[in-house]
């Protein structure tokens, strides 16, 4: 495994510390350039949403919105409150948009 294959290994590892974030969605997060947790804090979940439809040339699910807000709710929060840290508890609130 090359430097780069095993970063990636590395990367993909820590972003799924984030609530709601498996395999499948932190090869999302990479693809759209996000290389650590911190990366996401201050972000805005819809601009990370349009730029990951764009890349794959698909229209995601909403509920990846909803999981792209708790990430970034994760990243950016200093204390955390419980029910946040669930992706549909982001399904009618928005975060940083």
């Amino acid at each position: 495994m090359d430097k780069n294959t095993a970063d990636k290994q590395t990367v993909l590892k820590q972003l799924q510390i984030i609530p709601g974030i498996g395999k499948a969605c932190a090869i999302d997060l990479w693809n759209i350039g996000i290389r650590s947790i911190p990366d996401l804090k201050g972000q805005n979940p819809a601009i990370l949403y349009d730029r990951l439809n764009t890349i794959t040339g698909v229209k995601h699910d909403i509920c990846m919105l909803y999981t792209f807000r708790c990430a970034v709710y994760f990243a950016s929060a200093q204390h955390h409150e419980k029910e946040k840290l669930n992706w549909w508890y982001w399904k009618d609130k928005t975060y940083n948009e």
